[in-house]
């Protein structure tokens, strides 16, 4: 049997949080000219980066390699209090490409903190994101990564307890950790709205539709992004073999022998560009169809910062 159909998952790819932290950049460069510093990868994807460092941008993790008077663009991951302070410091023109929804998980933190909270926050260590958030504070923030964490955290009291997210978990690995959060401490106080922000959700929902209907998944998606890991091993999970790649040079033949069809989709961070070229190398290993799944629309935009809303300047070319 040889591959004979691609179905396309629906939502995929950009969202629209990685929409506006790569619009920022292009804008910045637009308006300020090259060179514009980025503090850390704009978004978790190799293509994206390199577009953007062809156009000027230089990343960088330490912001003593930004030169006095320079642009910096905070990355949408979000980054500590201490990181704001030292950029605002050293006298940069600072752009802010945090995603809203990770803002709106720091707006929380520092509200329940004057309140007297302490937090328990999922996520996985070391991710740029989970720095950001617990650098909101100087302490009583507690990371567990599983569950096998919860049981070993102390926080210094529980009376007044809170948990917060990583937003681009895996939406059942965090209902898990989070039941044995609540298990351990009843009175915990949980998000109104559960943190994972919606595209996560939406691109793992469709992955649970796409699972079952294919033979193999294909995720498009950097090895640094978390929310495109997350779908490879959701597909493992339900039972179907997925691979992730950061471009269509990865793929290997071996992973379509005996396979009819083929499921694809993209991480939040990835751009439709590599999509095309997936399908057109499926295509060439003997693909006559390829069909998108039905799916929820994403119409959700977010603003621009103050400063690059440049309603009489043409709008920068845009990764797609």
């Amino acid at each position: 049997m040889a591959v004979q159909e691609v179905i396309l998952a629906e939502p995929r790819g950009f969202c629209a949080g990685v929409d506006r932290a790569i619009e920022i950049v292009e804008r910045a460069l637009a308006k300020f000219g090259a060179p514009i510093y980025v503090r850390h990868e704009i978004v978790h994807n190799t293509y994206v980066v390199n577009e953007l460092k062809a156009k000027g941008a230089i990343f960088i993790e330490d912001l003593a390699e930004v030169p006095p008077g320079a642009t910096l663009v905070f990355s949408a991951h979000g980054v500590s209090k201490a990181v704001q302070a030292d950029a605002r410091a050293r006298g940069f023109e600072i752009f802010d490409a945090t995603c809203p929804l990770v803002t709106k998980v720091h707006v929380e933190v520092a509200k329940l903190a004057k309140e007297g909270y302490e937090f328990i926050m999922i996520g996985h260590k070391g991710h740029p994101e989970v720095e950001g958030t617990m650098g909101q504070l100087s302490s009583g923030i507690h990371l567990v990564e599983d569950v096998a964490d919860v049981a070993r955290v102390q926080p210094a009291q529980s009376e007044k307890l809170a948990v917060v997210t990583q937003t681009t978990l895996s939406v059942d690995d965090a209902a898990e950790i989070s039941a044995a959060v609540r298990a351990r401490f009843p009175k915990v106080r949980e998000p109104k709205q559960q943190d994972i922000c919606y595209a996560t959700q939406n691109r793992q929902d469709a992955v649970k539709l796409l699972s079952p209907q294919v033979d193999v998944v294909i995720v498009v998606g950097s090895p640094t992004s978390s929310n495109s890991n997350r779908l490879r091993e959701l597909a493992q999970r339900l039972g179907t073999e997925a691979y992730m790649v950061d471009s269509a040079d990865e793929l290997q033949p071996a992973w379509f022998e005996g396979k009819g069809r083929v499921g694809l989709t993209a991480g939040a961070s990835a751009p439709e560009v590599l999509v095309r070229e997936v399908v057109e190398r499926v295509r060439a290993l003997g693909a006559v169809s390829v069909r998108k799944m039905n799916g929820i629309e994403e119409t959700l935009k977010f603003p621009l910062p103050k400063g690059l809303k440049l309603d009489d300047m043409p709008a920068p070319g845009h990764i797609s």
